[in-house]
């Protein structure tokens, strides 16, 4: 079971998906050598090997046909018509727009499809201009328009491409029309998604009055759609976010509650009617019908799907009643949640739910005597806390301090108080009709829950940061050892004493940044708009934030924070704003939360010192270059230009060593570009380095990059910072044709995601993330991989 889960996990480590047929006979060959040796060492080496490999060749076989399934590139953007059912409980979303996933049962004449490529049978969609309509039916006919899996690629931050993938979304888009289609077959899928949107129906009908909404639906059937951005942030605020995702701890308590039902019950029964053993079956098969019944209402979601296999691994270990290593259950239920989700590595909550049983079983497994119920939460939280940071540190995410106290009091509240009311509640409301009484004791005990939370958020808690793996590795390990050493007196003193040491370390904010040995530019991934790093040594310049909006989307919280604080970066020492566009400046506010910066300075100083009600001074465009290294950042302005895309500072970057410039232009139009051209004061077209690279300005707009600015400029590459299949269609074709025209190489990080430049003595190296991405963003015959420059 380890070496086929260890073979499953493997496969998310490549770049390139291995052919499952030479798998296949690799692996047929390393068994056979097992067989004719048995008995060997060897044998049993031949033989993890074999089980690895299989474990590899079922994840792989899994991908291969998840990749097949393909919308091709000439449906992109066009408008086509399916029919099917909803996937999941449609949710609002942003800009007044309803959000679901469906499942594609027909395909009504679509065009031609390249031989080999089955259509995607699952879409994520986005229906805008509802004008508050619901939609009328659970099996729909739509029209829609489509675009392949695509999303912002950067070495650090959230992937959109890898949550498609591993949800089996292949091809996202949005609604042009509604209608039912009552006609179509329902199989069992169907049918429970039905019922589901029925219950959900239901229970807003019940409790849709209540203040704590939002949790009561959460937490009884888990419909997240009505938690607002003020609940995501108290939650994750205070690393409480596992309390309304239906997971293991519900589960749990469900199957204990009916475990404990369930021999009190048969108490009842006359001695001799039920042996031991039948007695304890029928317990077990109680526990697991009223599991899977709760995992049904909850949606059956992927970290309920896994929670329910732990549920019945667990129990059927307890139902043989046999003497075993409590590693085994663990073992199993891993191997059962590969084999049934080989796809389960993507998921983050994959590795913190098995990251934190396996805490939980190093800390108590094997004890002779166990602790008190409440000296045990205690050191379960501690325990968790500290063990689960190395996991979280690896995916670049922080862990709240404030998780600590909350989950102390919150864990037990929402299993003895909360949970038990939800159902109770609903099992009046359904029998007897009194769901305005159980409304009642629903809001008490989500208010005292939520009070609660919003107390510890709103303390001083240190910042969290990610961490480093190795350190956050070493306080979980001296932890655990602590909670484990059964000297009197030692244990506790010790474990104060190394994990306060340890979280001061972990939290504090050294504000020296790690150095570069060569200067570097980096042109990140934000979308449509433009955010570039700059490090020489340990200074570092940003220029541009990429886009915000608000509540649905920013730049700064989802791709610089991650990146800058995944290179070392602690302070930024210039922070410059082409101009105060929303796709240039959005999400200041929580980068400059997050991050020392020295100094500021924009094109529409005045207004970004506006945005931030005077808490930081602005400053205009630098005229005087500056000197970093050997690095020269030298500055321009239109200077009849004071608003707007024309009052974009513009800054070149020259490196003396390697001949280089590197031009970042903001959204100049071709009227400053003839200001610059007639400046008498700027030398910059005064002479062509060896290597010149531009950032085409207002990212490739028809408006820019005149055919007098191309030919007198004659750049070696131009990089384009748009959107992929943006409705505003940056870069032109006319603007691209005059880059080619004038010799220039074209790279989009549309298509290539984050532009990697150093800048070493023998000329600039650029290096596109894409082609260092796993397989499921940059296989042949993807978006990426077909994706052009007009």
């Amino acid at each position: 079971m380890v070496a086929f889960s260890s073979g499953v996990i493997l496969l998310y480590w490549l770049t390139v998906l291995p052919p499952y047929t030479w798998l296949f006979v690799l692996t047929f060959m390393v068994g056979a050598a097992a067989f004719w040796g048995r008995g060997s060492r060897f044998s049993s080496l031949c033989l993890l090997v074999c089980f690895g490999l299989l474990g590899l060749l079922w994840a792989t076989w899994h991908a291969d046909g998840r990749l097949a399934e393909r919308l091709p590139q000439g449906l992109e953007g066009e408008q086509v018509t399916v029919s099917g059912h909803l996937c999941s409980l449609p949710q609002p979303g942003s800009f007044g727009s309803l959000r679901f996933n469906f499942c594609v049962q027909r395909w009504h004449e679509p065009a031609t499809v390249p031989e080999g490529t089955r259509l995607p049978e699952t879409l994520r969609l986005a229906w805008y201009g509802r004008d508050g309509k619901d939609l009328p039916d659970h099996r729909l006919r739509l029209e829609v328009v489509l675009k392949r899996p695509h999303g912002n690629l950067n070495q650090a931050g959230f992937r959109y491409e890898d949550w498609l993938f591993r949800n089996g979304f292949r091809a996202t888009g949005s609604v042009r029309s509604v209608a039912p289609e009552p006609g179509l077959a329902c199989g069992g899928h169907c049918q429970y998604r039905a019922w589901h949107q029925s219950v959900a129906t239901v229970v807003e009908g019940w409790f849709g009055e209540a203040q704590q909404f939002p949790l009561i639906a959460s937490l009884l059937i888990g419909n997240r759609g009505h938690l607002e951005n003020a609940h995501w942030e108290t939650l994750k605020a205070t690393g409480t976010i596992h309390l309304v995702a239906i997971s293991g701890l519900h589960l749990g308590l469900v199957a204990v509650a009916v475990g404990l039902l369930g021999r009190r019950l048969l108490l009842l029964v006359p001695s001799g009617w039920v042996s031991v053993h039948q007695g304890r079956v029928a317990v077990f098969a109680l526990v697991m019908l009223c599991s899977l019944a709760y995992a049904l209402l909850a949606g059956f979601t992927v970290p309920t799907r896994r929670a329910l296999i732990m549920v019945v691994v667990g129990g059927w270990y307890l139902l043989m009643a046999r003497e075993a290593n409590a590693w085994q259950p663990f073992v199993a239920a891993l191997f059962l949640v590969l084999l049934l989700d080989p796809f389960a590595p993507l998921d983050q909550g994959f590795w913190l739910s098995f990251g934190a049983v396996a805490v939980l079983l190093l800390v108590f497994a094997g004890r002779v005597a166990t602790p008190g119920w409440l000296k045990g939460l205690v050191l379960a939280q501690f325990a968790v806390f500290a063990g689960l940071w190395p996991v979280l540190s690896h995916f670049g995410l922080g862990q709240p301090v404030a998780g600590l106290l909350a989950n102390l009091l919150a864990i037990p509240w929402v299993s003895l108080v909360v949970m038990p009311v939800l159902f109770v509640g609903a099992l009046l409301s359904a029998l007897s009709g009194l769901s305005g009484f159980a409304m009642v004791l629903m809001d008490g005990a989500l208010a005292l829950l939520w009070g609660w939370l919003e107390w510890v958020q709103v303390l001083d808690w240190p910042v969290p940061g990610g961490g480093k793996v190795a350190q956050s590795g070493l306080l979980a390990l001296v932890v655990v050892v602590m909670i484990r050493l059964p000297v009197p007196g030692f244990r506790p003193a010790a474990f104060a004493a190394i994990a306060l040491w340890s979280l001061a370390a972990l939290y504090h904010r050294d504000p020296v940044n790690s150095s570069v040995a060569v200067p570097e530019i980096r042109i990140l991934d934000v979308g449509q708009g433009l955010s570039v790093l700059i490090r020489v040594d340990d200074k570092v310049l940003l220029y541009d934030t990429g886009p915000e909006v608000k509540g649905v989307f920013s730049a700064a919280d989802s791709v610089l924070i991650p990146e800058l604080s995944a290179r070392g970066i602690r302070r930024i020492d210039h922070l410059v704003l082409s101009h105060a566009d929303n796709d240039h400046s959005g999400g200041l506010p929580v980068l400059l939360d997050t991050f020392d910066v020295v100094r500021i300075s924009s094109g529409e100083a005045g207004e970004l010192s506006g945005s931030l009600d005077g808490l930081r001074l602005v400053r205009d465009c630098p005229a005087v270059a500056e000197h970093w290294g050997g690095l020269e950042l030298a500055f321009w302005q239109a200077p009849d230009a004071r608003a707007g895309n024309d009052a974009s500072c513009v800054l070149r970057v020259s490196h003396g060593l390697s001949d280089t410039d590197i031009w970042l232009t903001g959204d100049i139009s071709d009227r400053v570009e003839a200001r610059m051209l007639a400046d008498p004061e700027l030398d910059w077209f005064n002479r062509q380095p060896a290597h010149r690279l531009v950032l085409a300005p207002h990212h490739g707009s028809k408006t820019s990059s005149s055919e007098s600015w191309v030919e007198t400029l004659r750049p070696d590459q131009v990089i384009y910072t748009a959107g992929y299949r943006h409705r505003f269609g940056h870069p032109h074709p006319e603007v691209t044709a005059r880059y080619r025209q004038a010799g220039a190489r074209a790279l989009n990080t549309a298509c290539s995601g984050q532009i990697a430049i150093t800048l070493p003595a023998t000329g600039p190296e650029i290096e596109e993330i894409r082609h260092s991405a796993p397989f499921w963003v940059a296989a042949p015959g993807l978006a990426r991989d077909q994706c052009n420059i007009p």
